[in-house]
C-alpha cells in the first residue's frame, strides 16, 4: 500500500484567505501562486511569491484550502515542512513563512538563511 506524500508547504487559514481575496480583485485569470526562494539579502536567500498563470513541468503543485501553490522545483528541498502564514500587526500586514530549514534571518526579516531540509530515512 501506497502512502500518501506529505505536502511541501502548507497554508495556514489566514494565508489561504488572503490570498483568495487578493485572487479575487484581480481581472487576471491566474491559477494559482508560485514561491520558491532565490539568493539576496544579507543572510543570503529570499522567499519569492508570485501569482502563476500556468504549471511549469517540473513544479511541485500543492492545493491547500482552494488555494493552488506551485513550488519552483529549485526550491522544494528547502520549503519542505515549511507553513506559509499571514499575520497582522499593529503597523503591518504581511506573508510569513514558517520554516523548520530556516536558520537565520536578518533583521529586518527579508531575507534568511536556509539549509535544505534532511531525510529521516
Amino acid at each position: 500500500m501506497v502512502r500518501p506524500r506529505p505536502k511541501v508547504v502548507t497554508l495556514s487559514d489566514a494565508a489561504a484567505a488572503r490570498i483568495s481575496e487578493i485572487m479575487s480583485s484581480t481581472d487576471e485569470n491566474y491559477i494559482g501562486v508560485k514561491i520558491g526562494v532565490k539568493n539576496g539579502g544579507c543572510a543570503g536567500m529570499e522567499y519569492t511569491m508570485d501569482y502563476a498563470t500556468d504549471i511549469a513541468p517540473l513544479d511541485e503543485v500543492v492545493e491547500e484550502n482552494g488555494i493552488k501553490i506551485l513550488i519552483d522545483p529549485k526550491a522544494v528541498l528547502f520549503l519542505i515542512g515549511a507553513e506559509i502564514d499571514y499575520v497582522t500587526e499593529k503597523l503591518s500586514q504581511r506573508f510569513v513563512f514558517n520554516n523548520p530549514n530556516q536558520t537565520d534571518a536578518c533583521g529586518c526579516g527579508e531575507s534568511v538563511t536556509i539549509v535544505p531540509h534532511k531525510s529521516d530515512a
